[in-house]
């Protein structure tokens, strides 16, 4: 298996090559060069599997020069019970008969970022010894929240990396502010960036794509790579999970053989529901993806009209994760929808660029508003959402999983399809206390608390238990005080590297 670039002006590379590269020379993102499919008796097969084996298996059929024992010895370092507080890994908590919550967040940074970035690092230093790169890999991420701390935790103190995290200073919660300021590791490195996450985004892909900045690392022995969603060797391990939740439902009874699923999915990136969309092609039975998003609604306006337009007003959020207008991973889906027209795909992105907007043809419109549809929430029914699931389920979502269950809400009253729904439930409520302890507790019982005083009285509200990842963050000392401009970004790089 080879991979292409979206944009068609870089050579197909092998599986390690793209792992390791990140993102393409030609600044397109790598994408396999042909379908992967499974047939439904193969599926089934998966049900007697634990997460483990099943990750294994999804992964072999996309990561064809790895051999299977670096895969199961990947998958064994990443997903065991030192780092995730479930035997199941991602297990998944049915409410009603029809609706399903795929818990993603029992790692160690209490988000599913960890489902992919436990295992990057495994696959990343294979990949390295396959390709006989002998430089240092320098990690350069963006993050909105989740993405760098499960990175930095990922990549701590691994031989051969070191790893750089941009965040916006005003972007993220406090809770996900102090899990990167006070990360440990010799290898490490946190920088807050005045500006919201597109400006960070923006600004790590333009040190990626500079010249003199590859040329200066490249005289040091030094290479970049992505622990974002552009890596393929981050994205991949996320079709795994929308296997294991089909599977688990089917084993339980929750589905019939051959039964379809909604899967419903918050995001901003658009990596976590491109992730379903790559599983749903593989075989899996999946009718409909749901694209929830928040006030920043940039992908519903576009899965409804076709017409991507970055230039409209930002929001912070209560949940921040998703507050993002340049998304992406969807130029992954609209390189496989146009029939892998990269001179197509290329256009749109240089439009983006330059006028911040772009639109697809009708033909490419029709076929993503046929998988996909989509609605926001907006704040007031993301809180009534974490209320009323409580109220009725006693069951505790944060934000970003609220705006997932308002959104199924919504696809529900407008199409009435009543196919059995998972809601991806992408980070621990403990995580945005703050938001969700309002909700539940009254402003009386939180008015001028700090996080870690909300952590307890939400645990106590609710009698759950605070996650081993949250508790204990205020006695840590803060290791990482650098703020920059985000035109100040490419030199901190080059401070930090020199």
């Amino acid at each position: 298996m080879l991979y292409e670039s979206t944009r068609g002006r870089s050579r197909p590379v092998s599986a390690s090559e793209a792992i390791k590269l990140g993102i393409a020379p030609d600044g397109g993102l790598f994408v396999p060069e042909r379908v992967v499919v499974s047939a439904p008796d193969e599926i089934e097969r998966m049900s007697q599997l634990d997460y483990r084996q099943r990750a294994a298996l999804v992964l072999s059929r996309f990561l064809t020069d790895f051999d299977q024992a670096e895969l199961i010895q990947s998958v064994n370092g990443a997903y065991n019970q030192d780092k995730f507080t479930v035997p199941e890994i991602a297990p998944v908590r049915s409410v009603s008969g029809d609706m399903h919550f795929l818990e993603l967040w029992h790692g160690p940074t209490c988000a599913f970022k960890d489902m992919a970035l436990q295992i990057l690092p495994h696959l990343l230093m294979r990949a390295v010894a396959k390709t006989g790169e002998t430089a240092e890999i320098v990690i350069l991420v963006a993050t909105s929240g989740d993405t760098g701390k499960a990175a930095l935790e990922g990549f701590r103190d691994v031989s051969g990396t070191r790893i750089i995290v941009f965040f916006p200073a005003e972007g993220v919660s406090e809770m996900q502010r102090l899990q990167m300021v006070t990360q440990e590791g010799g290898n490490v490195h946190v920088i807050a960036v005045r500006g919201n996450f597109d400006d960070t985004q923006s600004g790590v892909k333009a040190i990626f794509a500079d010249p003199s900045v590859n040329a200066a690392l490249h005289r040091h022995g030094r290479r970049f790579s992505s622990a974002n969603s552009i890596n393929w060797g981050r994205l991949v391990p996320q079709v795994a999970y929308y296997f294991s939740a089909y599977l688990d439902l089917r084993e339980r009874g929750a589905l019939g053989p051959g039964q379809a699923v909604n899967f419903v999915v918050p995001t901003g990136n658009f990596g976590n529901i491109l992730a379903a969309f790559y599983a749903r092609r593989m075989g899996l039975p999946v009718n409909r993806l749901i694209c929830a998003a928040n006030r920043n609604n940039v992908l519903t306006d576009f899965i409804r009209t076709g017409t991507y337009d970055r230039n409209r007003t930002f929001y912070r959020t209560v949940s921040p994760s998703m507050d993002i207008l340049i998304s992406s991973n969807l130029e992954r889906l609209l390189f496989e929808m146009t029939g892998r027209d990269a001179a197509r795909v290329d256009a749109w992105m240089s439009a983006l660029r330059e006028n911040g907007r772009y639109q697809v043809d009708p033909a490419t419109r029709e076929q993503v508003s046929r998988l996909f549809w989509s609605d926001f929430a907006d704040e007031e029914e993301t809180m009534d959402e974490i209320r009323s699931t409580w109220q009725d389920h006693r069951y505790l979502i944060d934000p970003h999983t609220a705006v997932g269950k308002a959104v199924l809400d919504k696809y529900k009253a407008a199409t009435g399809d009543n196919t059995p729904a998972v809601v991806v439930s992408t980070a621990s409520p403990f995580k945005f206390n703050q938001a969700v302890a309002r909700v539940l507790l009254g402003a009386p019982e939180t008015k001028n608390k700090t996080e870690f005083e909300l952590l307890e009285a939400l645990a106590a509200g609710t009698g759950l238990e605070i996650p081993p990842g949250l508790r204990g963050l205020d006695g840590k000392p803060v290791r990482h005080r650098m703020v920059v401009d985000k035109e100040q970004m490419q030199q901190a790089v080059l401070d930090i590297l020199s």
